[in-house]
């Protein structure tokens, strides 16, 4: 089982909330806290790539590098 997402050069790591039924995330190796989650593997993908996108522009907008 791969418990990893990749997407623009970013990993993210995949967990499951059996409790509260969800599947979520953190992206991994870099200097800021970047969490996501879905309900559905199709949600939770999407909500990795949502974040991905906002984090890459945020740097962007700020000048700030991409870690």
């Amino acid at each position: 089982m791969k418990d990893v997402m990749t997407y623009k050069g970013f990993i993210g790591s995949v967990h499951f909330s059996a409790d509260d039924r969800l599947f979520f995330g953190k992206v991994e190796g870099i200097n800021d806290l970047i969490s996501f989650e879905g309900a559905t593997v199709d949600e939770l993908e999407e909500g990795f790539k949502y974040m991905i996108d906002r984090h890459i522009e945020d740097c962007t907008k700020n000048d700030l590098p991409l870690e």
